[in-house]
């Protein structure tokens, strides 16, 4: 439904009718649409944002208004209460947590919390879950994941020695980088420089009811499954992955592995419980750990796993993540679906994913 100016006695029929749109938002409260209209009290003469926690008013004393200047042409004044005529607090955090990002960006040393929260005006703990709300991680958390990337990108540019990317990514200690140095590059400081050079990577190549399966794993865990239709693509795309990698055919005691998975597919029923060596970011590994908590024969929303992994508003990271992916199967990103129920997009085909999902639907 447009969101035009209404006119108040025009839209009196309008807004006693319980089934418009905006009065549902009002309602509810509802601060996605925050922004997009205003509604008027004609009994109190304010208007107020559609996520306003004051009273509500009966809705044959209501009008809708496509923005505060419109209201104040009708003959309104802004509610004292949502200050519609000023920036949205979910604005204003918004605001505050990028300031934030920034500042941790900005800076060597990760700030303390204490500093953070003073130059948003805010109190620590306060900002503390402002800021995990609106990331899905705490500050800490994320100055830790920028300095993973400033590390991986001093690396990976050709920096003289590993020391030295070290300190350029903000460490005071190599001990301290050495201690997090695996997780948060999936290998050795020396093999990621390398690009992957002398990282055994075991590979091989199934058959299922999906099409081409491809199985690799170093020697921490699986760290890719592939699905497709051309076993000579799948193995490129690995080898893209891993440019500089030893790539290994499997052993039969590998293929056994790759039977494994390809049990999975068919009976998923029976589990896949694999060591896994998966590599993402801080807020990836988070979405990935709850998608394996998805109950085979289950799924979830980007929106109710935003909400598990404690990030609300973080739906279309969380469908990002779930892009990113690159175990099939064993990270079940095949279960995550619209609000709706429907199929979304699938790195490895919908139809795929339609076909695990029934698979997985059978008693």
């Amino acid at each position: 439904m447009s969101l035009a100016i209404d006119n108040p006695k025009d839209t009196m029929a309008v807004t006693s009718r319980r089934g418009d749109p905006r009065w549902k938002a009002v309602v509810e409260r509802d601060a996605a649409f925050d922004g997009t209209f205003v509604y008027s009290v004609r009994t109190t003469g304010v208007y107020c944002r559609p996520s306003c926690p004051s009273r509500l008013a009966k809705p044959e004393n209501v009008a809708f208004h496509a923005s505060c200047e419109a209201a104040e042409r009708a003959g309104y004044r802004a509610c004292r209460r949502c200050r519609p005529n000023a920036p949205s607090l979910a604005s204003r955090r918004a605001a505050a947590v990028a300031k934030a990002c920034r500042a941790i960006e900005d800076l060597e040393e990760p700030p303390r919390l204490e500093s953070l929260a003073g130059a948003v005006g805010m109190s620590p703990y306060h900002f503390h879950r402002v800021f995990k709300a609106a990331t899905g991680l705490t500050p800490k958390a994320y100055a830790a994941a920028r300095r993973a990337v400033r590390v991986r990108d001093e690396l990976a540019e050709g920096t003289a020695s590993v020391t030295e990317a070290i300190y350029g990514a903000g460490f005071n200690s190599s001990g301290r980088f050495y201690a997090k140095a695996e997780e948060m590059l999936g290998m050795t400081p020396t093999a990621f420089r390398k690009g992957g050079d002398a990282a055994a990577i075991k590979f091989a190549v199934g058959e299922c009811s999906l099409g081409s399966i491809l199985v690799a794993a170093t020697e921490k865990g699986v760290c890719a499954i592939l699905i497709g239709d051309d076993p000579d693509e799948l193995a490129h795309d690995l080898q893209d992955r891993f440019p500089r990698a030893n790539l290994i055919g499997g052993d039969a005691a590998f293929e056994a592995l790759v039977a494994r998975v390809v049990g999975f597919v068919e009976a998923p029923a029976f589990g896949c419980d694999l060591p896994l060596d998966v590599r993402g970011t801080a807020f990836q590994q988070r979405v990935w750990q709850a998608l394996r908590a998805i109950p085979v024969g289950e799924t979830a929303s980007y929106a109710e796993i935003a909400r598990r992994i404690g990030a609300p508003r973080s739906a279309r990271a969380v469908a990002q993540a779930c892009a990113a992916n690159n175990i099939a199967v064993a990270i079940p990103c095949h279960r995550v679906v619209r609000n709706d129920g429907s199929l979304s997009g699938y790195r490895w085909g919908v139809e795929r994913k339609r076909a695990l999902l029934a698979k997985e639907s059978r008693p």
